[in-house]
């Protein structure tokens, strides 16, 4: 888990922007200090502004909202924090142009994040700000990789009836800009990522060192994979999740979406409920409701503890 000193408002607000890309004034606020007045907030992010650090954009649409984002000169100062070191903020990040153009999904993705950060915090479960980490690129090997809109780390809590166990998921946000069978074919890629095996050149496998997984240098147990819907009515949810479906029994006889949790929830049930609800439908059987949170059982037997 990462900690930063929370008397460093101004150094968690650039840290944050750096890492989500670009977030609203309210949501700034909600990740970073939701406990003052959003004021104190708004006076920040001017400081920050005229320090050259940060800057916004504003739509012209809903009141005129702003959307803020780093400048060159912040993601290189946050790049620097021990906190931020092996993050890798996307190059366009700092670009209002771009930022203008990925400002849908960016914010819905941000909006995914303050579900489950809010959540835990009314849960007594350890998510804070940067165990948010969009965009983490994972090689698959010949040049492709998968990169999920976040990588979130979470602790649960005593509202889990639980120790203290540490979860891990891939989010991925999902508008309905594309069609449910490119969102199904996000699984056959984390498939790959799942068993792709890196060859070291010059090296061979034996009996004491054996082949691993690439995915095993980061993390004890594969994160659990978590679709969140939205820009689509029930009907289109239901379309998703079936062809998420169909393309989780393509992958049937590998064994992989017995061996990770697969998940899907609307963002609607995920804002109104709460991410901690049994708002959730396993892709391979979308006809259940769990707890992203809880055990589940596999088809041999040992629960998913990752």
């Amino acid at each position: 888990m990462i900690t930063v000193d929370a008397g460093s408002g101004d150094r968690l607000a650039l840290a944050v922007l750096t890492q989500y890309r670009m977030a609203t004034s309210v949501q700034m606020h909600r990740v970073i200090a939701p406990n003052v007045r959003i004021e104190q907030t708004r006076r920040r992010l001017a400081r920050l502004r005229a320090e050259g650090l940060v800057d916004r954009i504003t739509l012209p649409q809903a009141g005129r909202t702003r959307v803020w984002f780093p400048t060159v000169y912040g993601v290189q100062l946050a790049s620097e924090w021990p906190e931020m070191r092996e993050r890798r903020p996307s190059r366009t990040v700092s670009d209002p142009t771009a930022v203008r153009l990925k400002v849908g999904h960016t914010l819905t993705v941000t909006e995914t994040a303050l579900a489950f950060l809010e959540d835990a915090r009314r849960r007594g479960a350890i998510c804070g700000p940067l165990d948010w980490i969009p965009e983490v690129h994972h090689s698959i090997g010949s040049g492709e990789a998968v990169i999920p809109d976040a990588l979130m780390y979470y602790r649960r809590g005593p509202a889990d009836g639980d120790n203290g166990s540490m979860l891990r998921a891939f989010v991925e946000v999902d508008r309905a800009t594309m069609g449910p069978e490119r969102l199904a074919a996000k699984l056959p890629a984390y498939e790959r990522l799942y068993r792709y095996v890196p060859m070291v050149p010059g090296r061979r496998p034996t009996l004491q060192e054996p082949a691993q997984e690439e995915w095993r240098r980061r993390y004890p147990f594969f994160p659990r994979i978590l679709f969140v819907l939205d820009g689509t009515g029930p009907a289109g949810v239901e379309n998703r999740i079936r062809a998420l479906r169909m393309g989780a029994g393509l992958l049937a006889p590998s064994g992989f979406v017995y061996d990770v949790p697969v998940l899907a929830a609307s963002l609607a049930d995920l804002l109104e409920h709460g991410p901690s609800a049994p708002v959730w439908r396993p892709v391979r059987d979308p006809d259940r409701r769990l707890h992203w949170t809880g055990t589940c059982p596999t088809r041999t037997a040992p629960p998913w503890t990752n």
